[in-house]
């Protein structure tokens, strides 16, 4: 008696596992885009898709971004790091802007570690990675037409760039252009068009 519950046990717990493991992978699909726009940015004359997607709950923010081939920047010597840059206008809580600028930072890591993306650069990550432990600085700027200006000025020096657009489900408006980031790249690259910022 006891042999054949401990075996039933086993089954409908081998099941509920099986079944379990089947619907996180059918949930963990990623969700159909439903609207898809076309923006430019004026400064640098490039332009790049904005993809909404509202039927993602569990998608806090929305991208912008321009593949770039960073390859040329591996000859620049020095240490390695990512910037990302909050915008001040939108007054966003401390929280609110970090998780911002973790959205722009797994999304620049994604796009520098996928073979597939013009973006791909594994040279360039083992730098920023084991080189300077993988170096972060966040900075400021004062509105999205400041942000824009940088967006543009990284694209034309060859740095992957990110902007993260906010799907405003908690303190800001839908589409608000949060946190620009950058590379990873070489700290010199990046330092001519952020010196000039604050620390945020």
């Amino acid at each position: 008696m006891v042999q054949t519950n401990v075996s039933q046990l086993a089954t409908v717990g081998l099941v509920l596992f099986v079944t379990g493991y089947y619907l996180h992978q059918y949930l963990s699909k990623p969700q159909p885009r439903r609207t898809k726009a076309r923006s430019s940015s004026t400064a640098s004359g490039a332009s790049s898709d904005i993809t909404t997607d509202a039927s993602s709950e569990s998608e806090e923010s929305e991208d912008e971004g321009i593949d770039v081939d960073s390859r040329p920047l591996n000859e620049v010597p020095g240490e390695v790091r990512m910037t990302l840059i909050v915008r001040q206008d939108l007054k966003m809580g401390k929280g609110k802007a970090a998780a911002q600028c973790l959205h722009a930072t797994l999304a620049l890591y994604k796009k520098i570690t996928n073979p597939e993306s013009e973006a791909y650069n594994p040279e360039m990550v083992q730098r920023w990675e084991y080189g300077n432990g993988q170096a972060k600085i966040t900075l400021q700027v004062p509105n999205q037409e400041e942000m824009d200006t940088l967006f543009a000025q990284a694209i034309s020096l060859g740095i992957n760039s990110y902007i993260v657009h906010d799907a405003g489900r908690t303190q800001i408006a839908a589409g608000s252009a949060t946190v620009l980031g950058l590379g990873p790249a070489p700290k010199a690259v990046i330092d001519e068009i952020t010196s000039n910022l604050k620390l945020y």
